[in-house]
């Protein structure tokens, strides 16, 4: 059985792992998912890393929210250096899916850029699993986003 993790924190001001895990069962109906829910982003690498050496998962995908001010700013690149590490120490993937709240004004947008977002990391994550390392090679070079419009490729 395959064993997904799912980090999130009650920092968020969106539910993104109720996305994540409906896309997720979606497309891996047999796979486990094991929620971790944690205050904020910089406790969301020790959750990631528990979830891939203490329950086995194959990959995790974490939900963090990111505030306006600089210190959320500074807090975001800690825990963005402390997910990279989890990845190298453990070889497995985390996806990380992070709305900044400065993104938009219109809290209706942040709130279409947060589900937007975990939908399609969480798919990216279910093709990883699923497919291997060449599951996202024909995308490459797109342009395409997260959350937002895709940028497009530049050059076909």
């Amino acid at each position: 059985m395959i064993k997904i993790g799912v980090v999130d924190t009650t920092f968020s001001r969106v539910d993104m792992a109720k996305y994540a895990i409906e896309v997720i069962r979606n497309h891996l109906p047999e796979a486990k998912i094991i929620r971790y829910t944690v205050p904020g982003i910089k406790d969301i690498p020790v959750a990631a890393r528990n979830l891939l050496l203490n329950e086995g998962c194959a990959a995790v995908i974490t939900l963090g929210w990111v505030g306006r001010k600089l210190v959320d700013k500074y807090s975001y690149i800690v825990s963005s250096m402390g997910i990279m590490l989890v990845q190298i120490l453990t070889g497995k993937h985390v996806i990380d899916v992070t709305v900044h709240e400065d993104e938009a004004d219109d809290p209706e947008k942040l709130v279409e850029i947060a589900i937007d977002r975990a939908r399609k990391h969480a798919l990216n994550l279910v093709r990883l699993v699923k497919y291997g390392r060449e599951a996202l090679t024909r995308y490459a070079g797109k342009g395409l986003r997260q959350g937002l419009p895709d940028a497009g490729p530049l050059k076909e």
